[in-house]
């Protein structure tokens, strides 16, 4: 029974590998950031529903360190 010739795989190519993100791949997350840092920088702005007195001493604390 004649047994099969297996050949080798081809050789990865050196030539690189194309990889292009779109540009919404780097814009959204740049964009959720700038929110996200409009929002800390300016608290007036968020509406945040009414909660636990704690949460808000915590936040206002921590903002307190930051601004130092």
């Amino acid at each position: 029974m004649p047994t099969r010739v297996h050949s080798r795989p081809r050789p990865a190519t050196t030539g690189g590998v194309d990889s292009r993100l779109p540009w919404w791949a780097l814009a959204l997350p740049a964009l959720a950031f700038l929110v996200l840092l409009a929002l800390v920088l300016d608290p007036a702005d968020a509406h945040a529903a009414g909660g636990d007195p704690a949460t808000a001493r915590l936040l206002e604390r921590a903002q307190q360190l930051l601004a130092h």
